[in-house]
């Protein structure tokens, strides 16, 4: 909630005489090529960056950076008005205290009382660092919807740092180096984030020669080997030599590395009892490879460090965290940015203000920029028709949802080629090739379809071995080549898959995805085609995942489900 004061503030800078980048997002505007969501999120980014000196949020909230509120129009006692507009950190609390969520609900009516009642009962500096988890880095988190372009995002938020870092080389606020952590465990990941960044034009935001210039000092390193150097006596981590050969690292400018975290960063670390263990003593060959790594890491200049599909507490975010505040401790760290579609805690967190007063929140606090997932739907999201079915068998369910996607979408052929594809997700193996497989081979084939439009797509068991050449065929789903129309996944695709054509998803059973994740994998189909078109998706579910997708729905977003179907009828 935190990130509708600094939209307040933002604003009001945009429109203050102070604002030195107008023409710059005048241009991105005018140039059409990046979305509504993309742009606001710049336009926060750039005034963290300039205005805000690209300090960390505790220190910005406690010096008041964000405060709108009038305090001279409070029905408040003397005494407290005077301490509010000496102490800029409390008039922030109460600020914050007064915001109301997308329910109307007000964030903390208990706290408003306490600080009109008895302002000097708070530690304002103590509340704000433990509601930004203590660190005192720079660490900002920007939530989109998926389907809105965070890979693009991060794109132009490298440019826009190294455009201004030429022009102030010594102005910290700055970075000058970049390494993006891909979402762990998602292997293929690491090389399409890195080619989305390749590929994003920086004429988009910035005004040439400056654009092409900025492109041409920048080099890029993918860090995804975990075998040591082949024909040597002496075991070496090949990523170690990727940084290395951009020596003398105290003048590196413009390197963009791509990892995943899970595989190379967290490497030969062990948590016990909530303490981490780096072996930095280690006589082990595959520790000391580990540690030099993240030491080298952590002394690469002005580095800003961006990570993919942030998930707050959970043990490999805790392990990252804990990687990132040693290299916070060399000084190099400049900032770290996170991208989420879904900011939620699974259950509230209480920030303490004093005794027997708390504060809850249920999703992470330092996001700085929040997109709505409705305001997406019609406007770069697919309107997605959600079906829900009376059925409690799942063969029923899955002939019924695989029937009408081919009904309405069979024929449809998206610009460049593309095919509409339909996903069904199974919980196991054996359920996809025992059941689901002959029952949709079956079908397709009365549609005039062949079997080889069905790819099964699994990492196999000690039964059934890995299809021949599904990695392959996934991979290219969202290619002209592809002539897949339906897709079997177990455990794969519930976050991290960005494939466009995909218009159509069932979830026929429960243990089909996690029940946490039914809204993100419900919403794998929703993204967008060809921009500006209006385009639909079929999301086919039984009573269960359509009872999950409706609380997550709620507790996330605000919404219910017939509003999700309806989107942001406003922009259509």
């Amino acid at each position: 909630m935190f990130y509708k004061m600094i939209k307040r503030a933002r604003d009001r800078w945009y429109a203050s005489p102070e604002c030195t980048v107008v023409d710059l997002i005048n241009y991105m505007t005018q140039k059409g090529s990046l979305r509504d969501a993309q742009i606001e999120a710049i336009k926060t980014y750039l005034y963290l960056k300039v205005a805000c000196n690209c300090q960390s949020l505790k220190k910005l909230f406690c010096q008041g950076t964000f405060n709108t509120l009038d305090l001279d129009d409070l029905e408040i006692s003397k005494s407290t008005r005077e301490f509010l507009k000496g102490r800029k950190a409390a008039a922030a609390l109460l600020e914050y205290a007064l915001l109301t969520n997308e329910a109307g609900d007000q964030v903390s009516p208990k706290l408003e009382q306490q600080i009109k009642k008895s302002p000097e009962s708070i530690d304002y500096e103590q509340v704000f660092t433990d509601a930004f988890y203590g660190v005192s880095y720079t660490d900002y988190l920007f939530s989109l919807p998926m389907g809105a372009g965070k890979t693009y995002l991060m794109a132009a938020f490298i440019y826009l740092d190294l455009y201004f870092a030429i022009n102030e080389p010594t102005n910290p606020a700055f970075a000058h180096n970049f390494i993006i952590f891909a979402p762990s465990g998602l292997k293929s990941s690491v090389v399409p984030s890195l080619r989305t960044i390749q590929n994003f034009n920086p004429a988009w935001i910035i005004p040439e020669p400056a654009a092409t210039e900025i492109k041409r000092l920048m080099s890029f390193e993918v860090l995804d080997q975990s075998k040591t150097a082949s024909k040597s006596n002496k075991t070496k981590n090949p990523n170690v030599q990727k940084i290395a050969n951009h020596q003398p690292l105290s003048e590196l400018f413009g390197l963009v590395a791509v990892t995943n975290a899970e595989k190379v960063i967290l490497d030969r670390i062990q948590e016990s009892n909530g303490q981490l263990s780096f072996f930095e003593e280690s006589d082990d060959d595959k520790d000391r490879q580990a540690n030099e790594l993240r030491n080298l890491i952590g002394k690469l200049p002005a580095l800003s460090i961006f990570i993919d599909e942030v998930h707050h507490a959970v043990s490999d975010e805790i392990k990252l965290r804990a990687v990132v505040n040693k290299w916070a401790e060399n000084g190099t760290v400049n900032s770290v940015v996170g991208f989420s579609g879904t900011p939620y805690l699974e259950k509230a967190e209480k920030i303490n203000v004093v005794d027997k007063l708390t504060v809850a929140t249920a999703e992470i606090t330092n996001i700085v920029y929040y997109y709505p997932l409705i305001d997406g739907v019609g406007n770069f999201l697919k309107r997605p028709v959600v079906k829900i079915s009376d059925s409690a068998d799942s063969v029923h369910i899955i002939e019924n949802g695989v029937r009408e996607f081919l009904d309405n979408y069979k024929d449809t052929v998206y610009e460049g080629g593309l095919v509409a594809k339909l996903g069904i997700y199974c919980g196991k193996i054996e359920r996809i090739e025992e059941v689901v497989y002959p029952l949709v081979s079956r079908i397709v084939a009365e549609y005039g379809l062949s079997t080889d439009t069905i790819l099964k797509f699994h990492k196999g068991n000690k039964q059934y071995s890995i299809p021949a050449d599904s990695q392959m065929q996934f991979d290219i789903l969202d290619k002209s080549i592809s002539k897949i129309r339906i897709v079997l996944l177990v455990q794969i695709g519930k976050e991290g898959w960005d494939c466009r054509s995909l218009t159509g998803i069932i979830l026929s059973q429960e243990g089909d995805c996690p029940k946490n994740m039914v809204l993100q994998t419900s919403c794998r189909c929703l993204r967008q085609v060809v921009k500006g078109m209006p385009e639909t998706a079929l999301i086919y579910l039984n009573e269960f995942n359509a009872e999950k997708l409706n609380t997550q729905l709620q507790q996330q977003h605000h919404i219910s489900l017939k509003e999700f179907e309806s989107g942001n009828d406003k922009r259509i």
